[in-house]
């Protein structure tokens, strides 16, 4: 019997191609496995389509609610965003599409695993660190940088798979790079490989619509949450995926969370994308409405820190470290009184508040006023200040004695 190995398949062009080279090069039984992480109407049609080109057997395999209660929510609690603007949605979806396909491998007794991510982008990173760390035993395939790969362009891998009797339905025309799931889709390629043109994108959109062409009314909209976890939206209790699905639609529909950045991926080049993030948005929106309210000075700056760095390890791929682990333990513990509720509106790409509740809100009405009231005496402010700036007055005093000299 042959050895097997599972592939990291979606179906599109470049793991069509994978299949027979698999065969042609490495003489593997090739088990495809596609992670479903919402992508919606791109699994139509897979199966026929792997063993058509040479596969044995094809997993479908459904983590959405796994990717939401236990990636997309960390993340969510920590407000982790990468270089202020991204969140993370290729990113987070990465361990846990390699943890099952390190599960489908043990399964199948398969000795290797194999994905069709470039050379030259981050996702080679996210998942090989993922398989390194759950399965080290396990040998891993990357095509794009595999000698033996020798094709560099959609037309090639077209005419490779013509040159082994696949006819399948992909063109050699232009298109934009996608990737999709429940919480986002990414943009690259065509004219966003220039930062000087705009995006087009009455071509380029496909959860959203522009703000212009955002209705004319606001819309608002009501969540809670409880310890960080939403629970609730306009009202009805839903599962979290539940909640990012619905909130996509409302999103969309308003413009919410279209982003154009140029990001630092950690291969070191600067990469031009646009991210479709609607529901992710308003949900890490309300998420920090509700958060600002409950969370002390010192732990909200402490927690700021370390969302920013737990952003950075999930971008860099470091899911499965200790650092994750316990980054998220601190994260954990400041959200044990994140509860209450988040009232927005929606408007032409704006979330705008429209008030927030909280049993457990540090706010208090009579220390905000200007009155003086049995909390706060304004004159202690006059010992506090002295001693808070006592060291900007000690150096202002002995510079102005330098100089006078």
């Amino acid at each position: 019997m042959k050895e097997k190995v599972i592939l990291a398949y979606s179906g599109g062009l470049d793991t069509t191609a994978i299949i027979p080279w698999l065969h042609e090069n490495y003489d593997y039984e090739v088990i495809c496995c596609c992670i479903d992480c919402g992508q919606g109407e791109e699994l139509d049609g897979l199966e026929e389509r792997a063993k058509s080109c040479g596969a044995t057997k094809l997993y479908i395999e459904d983590v959405v609610d796994e990717f939401c209660d236990e990636y997309i929510v960390p993340c969510v609690k920590a407000n982790a965003i990468y270089e202020n603007k991204y969140l993370l949605g290729t990113s987070m979806a990465r361990p846990v599409i390699a943890k099952r396909l390190v599960e489908v491998a043990r399964k199948e007794g398969a000795v290797a695993i194999c994905h069709g991510a470039t050379g030259k982008g981050n996702d080679q990173i996210r998942f090989e660190l993922g398989i390194k760390a759950l399965a080290p035993d396990l040998k891993i395939i990357a095509p794009w940088r595999d000698d033996k790969w020798g094709m560099d362009s959609r037309e090639a891998e077209i005419e490779y798979c013509k040159a082994h009797g696949i006819n399948l339905p992909f063109s050699a025309d232009k298109s934009y790079s996608r990737d999709r799931n429940l919480w986002h889709i990414s943009h690259e390629g065509l004219e966003l490989e220039f930062p000087s043109e705009e995006p087009n994108y009455d071509h380029l959109l496909v959860l959203s619509q522009s703000p212009e062409k955002a209705p004319d009314e606001g819309e608002y909209v009501t969540m809670t949450f409880e310890a960080g976890v939403p629970k609730t939206l306009n009202g009805k209790e839903m599962k979290v995926s539940e909640i990012i699905a619905e909130l996509n639609i409302l999103g969309g529909k308003h413009g919410i969370g279209i982003i154009d950045i140029v990001e630092n991926r950690v291969v070191g080049m600067k990469s031009r994308g646009v991210y479709e993030t609607p529901g992710g948005t308003i949900l890490m929106e309300a998420h920090q409405q509700l958060e600002e309210l409950i969370l002390d000075r010192d732990t909200y700056t402490l927690k700021k820190e370390m969302g920013n760095k737990f952003a950075d390890l999930v971008y860099e791929g470091k899911w499965f470290t200790p650092k994750r682990e316990a980054i998220q333990a601190f994260i954990d513990v400041t959200q044990k009184y994140v509860t209450g509720e988040v009232k927005f509106k929606l408007y032409k790409g704006n979330i705008i508040k429209a008030g927030t509740t909280s049993p457990y809100s540090l706010y208090n009405e009579s220390l905000a006023s200007f009155k003086t009231g049995d909390l706060y005496d304004h004159h202690d402010a006059s010992g506090f200040i002295n001693l808070f700036g006592l060291s900007c007055k000690v150096r202002a005093m002995k510079m102005a004695e330098v100089e006078g000299k």
